[in-house]
């Protein structure tokens, strides 16, 4: 039961990162946003937690631990197992405006690929997102 305690609260923390980066965006403006979003030194990069944000098409818009992702297409990228999580991400925001999406990722703190939870939230013409890594006992 504790391990279920754990995954909440931190799927509750990448929660919190989307609103955190959804009120900035909000009140700084897209332009602004998406580049300190892209700050890797940035408030919205911390260990292994950070915000990416994709436009409806699968393109990486910002990125905070890898800039050179931005402007890419990321439509087809599929995770560890094969699982096409962008897209599922895109179809997500597009009918229900956010969600989550379990995937396995590469951690680059660990540099071990892990299961990962992801939050992603539709704002404007972006999607926003943050996920955690979920460690399993």
């Amino acid at each position: 039961m504790e391990d279920n305690t754990m995954l909440e609260r931190s799927k509750q923390k990448a929660k919190e990162w989307v609103a955190d980066a959804i009120a900035f965006y909000k009140n700084s403006g897209k332009e602004i946003a998406l580049a300190e979003f892209t700050n890797p030194k940035g408030p919205f990069v911390q260990d292994e937690m950070y915000v990416f944000v994709l436009d409806s098409r699968g393109y990486m818009v910002a990125h905070g631990i890898n800039e050179k992702y931005t402007n890419k297409s990321f439509i087809d990228l599929k995770d560890s197992k094969g699982k096409c999580f962008i897209q599922e991400i895109i179809d997500g925001a597009g009918k229900e405006g956010k969600g989550w999406v379990e995937y396995n990722w590469y951690n680059p703190v660990t540099k071990v690929t892990k299961p990962k939870a992801l939050y992603f939230e539709k704002v404007d013409d972006v999607i926003i997102c943050s996920g955690i890594y979920i460690e399993r006992l």
